[in-house]
């Protein structure tokens, strides 16, 4: 593996990141100053590191696979890393735990906060917070790419497979360069649209694209301590609603519904089965928390159906406090962190696509106990599904699951309650957020213990990257 090309593109996810800070400065400025400082101190320091690869290592166009993925994870890393700088100059509440835990929760787009008030933060570092959410949204790498069209077709291929969701890459048989342009126009595009909704709904240019920001990548952060109840506005609550539930859906998938084929829509199994599923759970915590919560079934459907689809696609915002919910209701929303939306599209958790196969191959294999001689095979998406692709599917949620269960172990080896360590364990992994109990919609991760910090920010990072690329990362031998 040749160290000093992954060097390079390290270097120009630092200046992706660089670019971010800067602006982030700009808007401290001009906004009484405070915070300036440590925004351009994080900037400059960002664009040296990120400058140096690229002025003494010579560009290439090829990469090999393992040079992909280490691209991609180590990308993953030093934008963590980065991130936390600005918090840590700022001070505050931000320990080196804390910082770490922030931008850690930033970038992976799970939006748990240690923060106790997140208002007091001056609007750079809140426009900085929202935008480690946009960056790591749509992925680092694929940003990267989307803003370097000399890399070569080869290796922009291979960085764009190490990126992307594998449960994703099967569905649109497209070259990667156009998948990357495709991806990052329905971003922006949907980032904008939302910000001008925000924005007749009646929130300022600033909030509206900061929860832009954040509904996009189905991230979370607000610049709220109450997040969008803050608010108590109707139509923002529906805008966001709409956009959350856009951004969980597969981006090439909404592309060829908006200027290729209609009727793919129709036919997308994955799809029907994401709506249909949100509709019915809305549906069913509304009925639960009507009399328990809310005077009456307008106001049950309002709040439920937020909480719902923010769950149900990772965004983690929150207009009421779910942890004081039914348990029937609870149950559902947990359910919905460990699903959350479709593969393709910013959200986390073990995808709908992966739910789907799952629930096929289990009916293939009563079919072929009951008929031992006949052959069966899985479709998707009128597509046969090949067995290694179901196999790599039913592994993949094994290990989420054990992953998921290690880690609420752990935390209650810390003296975590068990609800708030299984619920903070799923969430971090979903990259969801907000949990339950003291990890609720309305709460914050400030309580957890500092090893319980840590590793929560090693989950959420091993739910973004989906596990492999990670473990292949850390195995000492693939460094050679």
């Amino acid at each position: 593996m040749r160290k000093n090309i992954v060097l390079r593109y390290l270097g120009l996810v630092l200046l992706l990141n660089s670019m971010f800070l800067i602006i982030s400065a700009l808007i401290s400025y001009f906004h009484n100053g405070a915070g300036f400082s440590a925004l351009a101190y994080s900037a400059l320091i960002t664009f040296l590191f990120g400058i140096f690869p690229i002025i003494f290592v010579p560009p290439t166009r090829t990469i090999s696979h393992l040079e992909g993925i280490f691209i991609v994870v180590a990308g993953w890393l030093i934008a963590c890393s980065i991130g936390m700088i600005p918090y840590i100059i700022w001070g505050g509440e931000f320990t080196i735990t804390n910082a770490w835990f922030e931008s850690v929760s930033g970038f992976t787009t799970t939006g748990s906060s240690i923060l106790t008030n997140i208002e007091a933060l001056p609007e750079g570092l809140l426009f900085w917070r929202s935008s480690t959410h946009w960056i790591g949204g749509i992925g680092i790498i694929v940003l990267v790419l989307a803003i370097m069209p000399a890399i070569g077709q080869t290796a922009a291929g291979i960085l764009y497979r190490s990126e992307i969701s594998p449960a994703a890459q099967r569905q649109f048989k497209m070259r990667s360069k156009d998948a990357i342009r495709v991806i990052v126009y329905i971003y922006i595009g949907l980032t904008a649209l939302e910000t001008i909704a925000l924005m007749l709904s009646g929130l300022s240019l600033f909030d509206a694209v900061n929860h832009s920001f954040a509904s996009i990548a189905t991230g979370g952060f607000s610049t709220k301590n109450t997040s969008i109840a803050a608010y108590n506005n109707l139509a923002v609550e529906i805008v966001i609603m709409v956009f959350m539930l856009l951004a969980g859906m597969n981006f090439l998938l909404l592309f060829s519904v908006l200027f290729k084929d209609f009727k793919n829509l129709i036919i997308s199994t994955v799809l029907k089965y994401y709506l249909a599923f949100n509709l019915i759970a809305i549906l069913l915590v509304s009925l639960n928390t009507y009399h328990s919560n809310y005077n009456s079934f307008a106001e049950a459907l309002r709040y439920s159906a937020f909480q719902v689809l923010s769950i149900g696609t990772s965004s983690g915002f929150a207009s009421a406090d779910s942890s004081i919910y039914p348990p029937f209701a609870q149950l559902i929303i947990l359910y919905l962190t460990f699903q959350c939306a479709c593969a393709g599209s910013t959200s986390g958790g073990i995808k709908a696509d992966r739910i789907i196969i799952f629930f096929k191959s289990l009916v293939r294999k009563i079919k072929q106990i009951q008929h031992p001689n006949a052959v069966f095979s899985v479709f998707l998406e009128k597509r046969k599904v090949d067995d290694n692709v179901i196999e790599s599917s039913i592994i993949y949620i094994i290990i989420y699951v054990i992953v998921v269960l290690l880690t609420a172990m752990i935390l209650t080896l810390l003296n975590v309650d068990l609800l708030s360590a299984f619920s903070a364990a799923a969430a971090s992994m979903g990259n969801v957020g907000p949990g339950l109990s003291t990890v609720g919609s309305f709460d914050n991760y400030s309580h957890i213990p500092l090893l319980g910090k840590w590793l929560l920010s090693f989950t959420m990072i091993l739910g973004r990257l989906e596990i492999y690329a990670l473990i292949i990362f850390l195995i000492p031998k693939n460094w050679k």
